[in-house]
């Protein structure tokens, strides 16, 4: 059994992410963790989480803290908390708002919580993949970041949209930045277990579209609503249910590379990862030149941006 805390509990999403995780059997507490200041909601969120586990019959224990000494003998700590993003703002805009964030838990948590894998949710997530990687002083399996999990699932469910069948059929994913320059990997694609080019329908496939749909459905979602909330939720469950389960999956999340992808690395960004108990571990993979040319394109973008971020922090900026 398991302890499972979230950091930024209030926000929107580390709600429904508690909730989602709370369906989980391997799961035994969870734990809210806010700001000092938040005790107040914690406190109702924690009750109305309850109230609800005596409707569904679920035994888990919900906890809440202040202090982040409570997240000792954490299995795993999903960190939702910093800047949220607006309609009008890319997930880069926030970076080094949240880097400083990010750093300043990181710091903190290794001593803490030792043993605990840390899962990013906190946008630009690739980038504070990194810094939480790199100012904890952890493994490079034991920290990842949701990254392109969800857009996977996004065109997932376009593509079995389009070829009318059960979304289970679907087989694909997304690579690279969690943003504007994601790579679908159609090479990697089936539908009914058949390569969907050998479909003679895949010419019809509104590629472009599709795309558009899967990178802007987070900030239409955001325009409308006011936040991604239920998707990137039950998203975390998933990754949650894999490790706790030791299910040895292989999901597109946010991993350091050295040289998995075309030899590309050096990196946090998108990719394929075995996942388990403890942590993840890229897969290597061969992919078409065009797919490797776009790979490339975002992982400089996200490599440059991170340097970028990672000198204003060293530089106290």
């Amino acid at each position: 059994m398991a302890k499972v805390a979230i950091v930024g509990a209030t926000g929107k999403v580390g709600q429904y992410a508690a909730l989602s995780i709370s369906r989980i059997p391997y799961v035994n507490e969870i734990q809210l963790y806010g700001r000092p200041g938040s005790e107040g909601v914690l406190e109702g969120i924690a009750r109305d989480l309850i109230d609800s586990f005596a409707a569904t019959g679920t035994d888990t224990r919900v906890s809440w803290s202040c202090s982040i000494e409570d997240l000792q003998g954490s299995d795993i700590i999903i960190f939702t908390a910093g800047s949220p993003r607006q309609a009008h703002q890319t997930r880069n805009d926030l970076a080094l708002g949240n880097a400083h964030i990010v750093k300043d838990f990181a710091e903190k948590i290794n001593a803490i919580a030792p043993e605990s894998l840390l899962l990013m949710i906190t946008n630009p997530v690739d980038i504070m993949t990194h810094v939480a990687l790199k100012y904890s002083g952890k493994k490079p399996n034991e920290v990842f970041g949701i990254g392109t999990h969800l857009d996977s699932m996004r065109l997932k469910s376009a593509i079995a949209s389009f070829f009318k069948v059960h979304v289970s059929e679907v087989h694909t994913r997304i690579i690279g930045e969690h943003g504007e320059s994601m790579v679908p990997l159609w090479s990697a694609t089936t539908v009914g277990g058949i390569q969907i080019s050998n479909l003679p329908s895949f010419a019809n496939v509104p590629i472009d579209e599709i795309m558009t749909q899967v990178k802007c459905s987070g900030q239409r979602i955001i325009a409308s609503k006011g936040a991604t909330v239920w998707g990137p939720g039950e998203a975390i469950g998933t990754l949650v249910r894999t490790i706790l389960g030791n299910e040895n999956r292989i999901l597109t999340v946010s991993a350091y590379i050295r040289a998995e992808v075309h030899n590309i690395g050096d990196v946090c960004i998108g990719v394929p990862v075995r996942i388990n108990r403890t942590g993840v571990y890229p897969v290597p993979i061969r992919i078409e030149p065009p797919e490797v040319t776009n790979f490339r394109i975002s992982v400089e973008k996200i490599r440059t941006i991170t340097k970028e971020v990672f000198d204003a922090l060293d530089n106290g900026e």
